[in-house]
């Protein structure tokens, strides 16, 4: 209806008053039509702060495209406001996009602008972007300062992009700009939380060489940088350079002290230095207190801590941090009592448990296995006021199955569905690991199935576990399958990987493969920690590749881990199976030299291989030795010592071995027994080996095929036909299949006793069987069957006699 020319003062007041884009749109387009010429630039500036102040920059683009055919740009009040409307909202991509916009229009954006966004990205650490429109600063010809190439280095040092940086650095000397405190006091900072000390000491030393006075800041960062990195005489030399000239102590300064000395455990020094600040008149902080509280925290002392925080109380309100440490401290020492009484007094000063603290609770309980009292604050917990958290049921059930309550443990994750918590990796890596420990595998593949289903991503650490797992049930083929998984899901097999699955394939008698599984986990750069190497030695070393598991021994050394009894005990093990016992027994004495505290293990290899060598005294010297260091030989090491003895044949000194052995409550095993009983028929000793034979029976102990045939070969032998022919029907009747010695021994022990169809029956068996018949046998037979007139089967066992002759005089003419 209104017909006249709109004046631009008009169109203006009407613009900064509308407050909907869409409505300010069709507004603006309706006086382009009634003046029938361009609007000023004031009006497309107050169409822009309309988007400013409604947020909607649906129509920028368009609108700022008509500014730059008309000649003219968006004010530099304007620009910026634009900016910080996106800031504001968070929309800080959106942001960046509209500076790129205005440079695509070939605008000038304010400075300001600029300064605004980078300030802001800083915050969210998008240091790429940041660096984008810095260069664009630079190119429009902003004139930047210090303090912007400050916010620069500071994003760039805290992501570890060290090079970038300095880069930044460099930059900034060629422009000749002079560094000033709040620079250097950032580089310092930053650069030495991504663990880069010696360039922090150097920015330190350069500022002082440039005239410039460290202040409270400088210090106190570079002592935190130097404790970080365990440096701790060098902070403490720096603490005591900035209390030389000080009246008034930094609090700051003494709390980042305290804090070092704590986390290195020196809690003597840490509370020194408490009293220090006090008598320098200044009250230690909060922070101060609760950094010596989590220091006797790890030590465990208790009660200590108990009396600290007491005394806090005069210096310092304790807070919800201060009463957390004291109750997971006393829930780790299992004292719930006191604990709960701590934490009714925290609720009577003001502060009410939040999850963290029911978590500290529950996480130590379980901890120190008191898993029915961390049940029970769980169930006790009041869901409308703090409701259990994914940490608080995954403390749960990782502690319930760790003591083979997994059913419960199982019980927990079902509530933890019900709560609409999401269960994580770790809880599936816990129920996984428990359930295959208590022998339920089944349950425990279940477990990896039902993750899958939830959508749940399996990390690198669940698939080792499993893998692990797997392998420790016996499903060889499984866990070799597993191992391929982990590289299909895009994961590179870690040193842990590889040295599950060399661990598991030498203990399921594949360790031939551990060479190339080696040089596999070589060159995929794998770097070997000391279980890796204790793994890949041992691997050699059962797979008969002595001297490169020595060769690698050697690389341990120089890479420098340290070897330990079990990468010892591999090696001597491996040297003593091949007779290369003195280079086993210097290996044995380099590990004393070492102070490596040896165990059964590496004793019973060398008391074995001596004894299969037939060097029984030097066997005897390392049992000696070993009984001396404290050790009590088990089962085991008795054993190798025996068999070495009656290899020997000093079978009354064997017999001497075993009593000891008895009186040292070390109960014989079928092992023990079979070595005394093969021993004993080994120099004709037939009627004491069967008294050993009865007692092994007694003792519910069953003999070896060895022991058999031995047992069986003595009492024939020794005229006992009717216990040997016993003892042989026994023997088969349990599933012992005989060998040619048993058959050998029967069939002559038979014809001697006259027994020469009885004889002949087992000759005819033995043919059968495919077991050779020695001559010895068959001289025997024959004499005994022509005894007995057995002419028929006298000629059949000539006929083979002759022909055993033939084959043996063939055999020596060959």
């Amino acid at each position: 209806m209104f017909n006249e020319k709109p004046q631009p003062e008009l169109v203006i007041g009407v613009l900064r008053r509308l407050k909907d884009v869409n409505q300010a749109v069709n507004y603006f387009r309706w006086v382009e039509r009634k003046s029938e010429e361009p609007l000023s630039p004031e009006a497309y500036n107050s169409l822009l702060m309309v988007m400013v102040r409604t947020r909607n920059f649906d129509y920028l683009e368009q609108i700022l495209g008509e500014m730059s055919i008309a000649g003219f740009g968006p004010t530099n009040y304007t620009c910026v406001e634009l900016v910080a409307s996106c800031v504001k909202s968070q929309k800080l991509i959106e942001a960046f996009d509209l500076l790129q916009m205005m440079r695509h229009f070939k605008f000038r954006p304010a400075f300001s602008a600029y300064t605004t966004l980078i300030g802001a990205l800083s915050e969210v650490g998008e240091s790429d972007r940041m660096l984008a429109l810095f260069h664009q600063m630079q190119e429009l010809g902003y004139e930047v300062n210090v303090h912007l190439l400050t916010t620069l280095i500071r994003v760039f040092s805290r992501e570890g992009r060290v090079d970038a940086a300095l880069s930044l650095l460099d930059e900034m000397k060629s422009n000749s700009f002079d560094a000033d405190i709040v620079l250097y006091n950032v580089c310092i900072d930053c650069f030495g939380k991504v663990g880069k000390v010696d360039m922090a000491w150097k920015f330190f030393h350069e500022m002082k060489a440039n005239g410039i006075v460290p202040d409270d800041v400088t210090y106190t960062s570079m002592m935190g940088v130097l404790c970080k990195a365990n440096r701790l005489d060098e902070a403490v030399e720096i603490f005591e350079q900035m209390e030389q000239n000080r009246q008034v102590p930094c609090a700051y300064a003494y709390n980042t002290m305290i804090m070092g000395y704590g986390s290195a455990g020196k809690f003597d020094e840490a509370y020194s230095l408490l009293e220090r600040q006090r008598e320098k008149g200044c009250i230690p902080s909060v922070v101060a207190y609760n950094c010596i509280l989590t220091c006797l925290g790890k030590k465990g002392k208790t009660d200590k801590a108990l009396r600290i925080f007491e005394e806090m109380k005069r210096d310092a309100m304790p807070n919800l941090p201060t009463y957390n440490i004291i109750i997971g401290m006393l829930c780790k020492a299992g004292n719930v009592e006191a604990a709960f009484k701590v934490r009714d007094a925290m609720k009577e000063a003001g502060l009410f448990p939040n999850v963290r603290t029911i978590n500290i609770m529950i996480d130590r309980l379980c901890k120190a296995q008191k898993l029915d009292e961390a049940c029970s604050i769980f169930e006790g917990m009041d869901h409308k006021v703090c409701s259990p958290d994914g940490a608080t049921f995954c403390s749960l059930i990782d502690g319930l199955g760790k003591q083979g309550r997994v059913d419960d443990a199982y019980r927990i994750y079902e509530r933890m569905l019900d709560a609409d918590q999401i269960p994580n990796v770790v809880v599936y890596t816990s129920l996984i690991r428990n359930f295959f420990k208590c022998d339920r595998k089944e349950d425990g593949h279940k477990m990896y199935k039902e993750m899958m289903r939830s959508g749940c991503s399996p990390d690198l650490m669940l698939l080792n576990t499993y893998m692990d797992c797997v392998f420790k049930a016996g499903e060889t083929e499984k866990g070799r399958a597993l191992f391929e998984e982990i590289k299909a899901r895009g994961f590179l097999p870690d040193t842990r990987s590889y040295s599950i699955l060399i661990h598991s394939l030498v203990k399921a008698g594949f360790a031939r493969e551990t060479y190339e599984l080696y040089y596999a986990m070589k060159d995929q750069g794998c770097v070997l920690d000391t279980r890796a190497y204790n793994t890949v030695i041992d691997g050699f070393c059962k797979s008969g590749k002595v001297n490169k598991a020595y060769q690698l021994l050697e690389e341990m050394k120089t890479m420098g881990h340290h070897p330990t009894v079990v990468t010892y005990g591999s090696v001597v093990d491996g040297l003593a199976k091949i007779d290369r016992l003195d280079e086993a027994y210097m290996l044995f004495e380099e590990a004393k030299s070492n102070g490596i505290e040896l165990n059964h293990v590496i004793y019973s290899s060398l008391i074995d291989g001596f004894g299969k060598v037939g060097r029984v005294d030097e066997a005897y010297l390392v049992m000696e030795e070993m009984m001396q260091k404290g050790l009590t030989p088990n089962v085991y090491t008795w054993n190798c010592l025996l068999d070495g003895l009656v290899k020997a044949e000093e079978i009354n000194e064997a017999l001497v071995c075993f009593q000891s052995m008895k009186d040292l409550k070390c109960t014989p095993n079928q092992i023990t027994f079979c070595i005394l009983i093969n021993g004993l028929c080994k120099v004709r000793k037939f009627n004491k080996a069967f008294v050993f034979w009865q007692e092994m029976q007694k003792q519910g102990l069953k003999p070896n095929t060895i022991t058999y045939t031995a047992m069986i070969s003595g009492l024939a032998k020794s005229g006992n036909v009717a216990q040997a022919s016993s003892l042989f029907e026994r023997f088969r009747a349990t599933g012992g299949i005989p060998d040619s010695a048993s058959y050998n021994a029967m069939i002559e022990g038979l014809s001697i006793a006259n027994r020469a169809l009885d004889a002949y029956q087992l000759f005819e068996e033995t043919r059968l069987k495919g077991c050779s018949i020695h001559t010895k046998t068959c001289v025997a037979l024959l004499d005994a069957l022509h005894k007995a007139e057995c002419l028929e089967q006298a000629a059949i066992v000539g006929a083979v006699l002759r022909e055993t002759a033939k084959s043996q005089h063939a055999a020596r003419s060959w």
